[in-house]
């Protein structure tokens, strides 16, 4: 087994998990059944694999910023369920 049942027993804990005694067997068998799978990706041979972030090439999708005209403050304000004229008026929060 590459995780052992303390090992196990300590990250219950610290996961704040109260775990039965077959619970601790169950995810003991669990737990080793991932680690070694995962252990498998260790025989690929990975020297010639570039680290990448993405599987695919992501180009930036921002535009430039451009000045345009905004909203005129009546039309904005047209939805408002209560204003003064010239702000949005919110209840108070405390």
């Amino acid at each position: 087994m590459k995780i052992t049942r303390k090992e196990v027993e300590h990250v219950a804990n610290l996961a704040k998990l109260n775990l039965t005694e077959e619970e601790l067997i169950r995810m003991t068998g669990h737990l080793d059944s991932i680690l070694s799978y995962v252990a498998k990706l260790d025989e690929l041979d990975t020297a010639g694999v570039v680290p990448t972030t993405h599987a695919f090439s992501i180009n930036n999708a921002f535009r430039e910023d451009e000045m345009q005209e905004s909203l005129p403050r009546d039309e904005a304000l047209l939805n408002a369920p209560r204003d003064n004229g010239e702000l949005f008026v919110v209840p108070k929060i405390i």
